[in-house]
């Protein structure tokens, strides 16, 4: 029997495949002139986005019941890698694999400066001056993971921005994430990343769901904004 959510992605298919079609046959004026990615442009291109990502708390079923990722404020350059990634089947998801084989290069680049910029007008809540110190226990585990060395010392301030801002993100979707990249053949799930792969492969699903709500328990950027559209 399908769930609500799992008919909401079937649909969401649907629209995307006949919106991207059109899409595609203006794609070479929707380009910008030096072929950098355009925020503007991608105003129309998130209408296959907002129906999961501009609903706040909104939760997907597959593989397990969890809230899909905020991703307003998230970094362009991982929002890119990612959607790429879902694209060639490096990342698993049969959803969102749907939708990236259906965007140019281009499409990826517009959606993910949108959603970079996206809630930066939106006040973050108040961080404390100087974050509280993580419990023994767990820091013993963001040491075990090398966790600040990419995702930065706050995980909100990633060495790259390739590397996603991780502080704040839904505590379920982070441990559905780092459970996927533990996962290895199977056609539906998992996440082909080799240095994720080798440290998500360091912890057990107790330890991986302990991370995963310290985590989500600090300040970030990330939010969730929903498009005028959905606005209440």
């Amino acid at each position: 029997m399908k769930t609500p959510s799992m008919r909401f992605s079937s649909l969401a298919i649907i629209a995307l495949a006949a919106g991207l079609t059109a899409l595609g046959s203006t794609a070479a004026q929707a380009q910008t002139a030096d072929g950098t990615a355009d925020a503007t442009a991608a105003r129309q291109k998130v209408a296959m986005c907002i129906g999961c990502h501009g609903i706040a708390g909104y939760q997907a079923s597959f593989p397990e019941v969890h809230k899909v990722p905020k991703i307003s404020g998230q970094n362009a350059k991982y929002i890119a890698a990612a959607l790429t990634a879902y694209r060639k089947g490096e990342r698993k998801h049969p959803t969102m694999k749907g939708i990236a084989a259906s965007m140019s290069d281009q499409d990826i680049a517009d959606v993910a400066a949108f959603y970079e910029a996206s809630g930066k007008d939106i006040p973050s809540p108040a961080a404390p001056t100087a974050p509280a110190a993580a419990p023994a226990d767990i820091q013993a585990l963001l040491t075990k993971g090398n966790c600040m060395a990419c995702h930065g010392a706050d995980l909100n301030k990633p060495i790259d921005a390739s590397y996603p801002k991780i502080a704040g993100q839904h505590a379920d979707y982070l441990y559905v994430a780092l459970k996927s990249y533990q996962t290895e053949r199977n056609p539906q799930i998992g996440r082909a990343n080799a240095i994720m792969g080798t440290q998500a492969k360091l912890f057990t699903h107790t330890e991986l769901k302990q991370l995963a709500t310290y985590v989500a328990s600090l300040p970030g950027e990330l939010k969730t904004v929903a498009q005028p559209k959905l606005r209440r």
